[in-house]
């Protein structure tokens, strides 16, 4: 039997305010309703989610779909990248990505490295495939956690691989106990 991981990275949210607190664009919304869409032939057992809300939003149908509540972790937040709360502006990020994927204990002040972020979002990984072992779960996620806990299984899962997924996009992730066996892309 295998235990099936499917990444959902979070729609197209507001340029501007609060990480945490941030919705879904109009668009967010229409492409959060594809997700349940392209997931409920999947028998999806159970549905956990970063505790910011673009997350929560994208993958919320589903859950309620499957008759669920979506279990919010905190550890499968956005990686940190400042002390400061508010979406770091395109200008600033791609750079910050950059050395923080090429020098991955790099971080800005008060911010996480992608080591750090890496760890943390492993630990819920982990956990998580024990837990439920030969099920299928989503996991309502970020671009630079998604990326960061797919490429600790394989290393093509990097900056590049970041930079070409979509907003949302969704994996499904295929493991033999823990061992990463394939991976499908689904959103189209």
């Amino acid at each position: 039997m295998s235990t099936f991981v499917y990444m959902v990275r979070h729609g197209e949210s507001p340029k501007e305010g609060n990480e945490r607190i941030r919705g879904l664009t109009e668009k967010g919304y229409l492409d959060a309703q594809r997700v349940t869409d392209i997931l409920k032939e999947e028998e999806i057992d159970v549905v956990v989610s970063s505790p910011y809300i673009r997350s929560i939003l994208t993958v919320e149908k589903l859950a309620q779909q499957i008759g669920q509540k979506v279990i919010v972790s905190e550890d499968l937040k956005e990686r940190i990248f400042s002390s400061n709360n508010n979406r770091v502006p395109d200008i600033e990020l791609l750079p910050l990505l950059e050395k923080s994927f090429s020098e991955s204990n790099f971080s800005l002040d008060g911010g996480e490295s992608n080591a750090d972020c890496q760890r943390r979002a492993m630990k819920v990984l982990e956990k998580l495939l024990e837990t439920y072992r030969d099920k299928k779960v989503v996991i309502g996620t970020h671009g630079a956690v998604m990326t960061l806990m797919m490429g600790y299984f394989d290393s093509t899962y990097d900056l590049n691989f970041l930079h070409s997924t979509s907003k949302p996009d969704i994996y499904r992730m295929e493991f033999k106990e823990k061992e990463l066996v394939n991976v499908q892309r689904l959103w189209v």
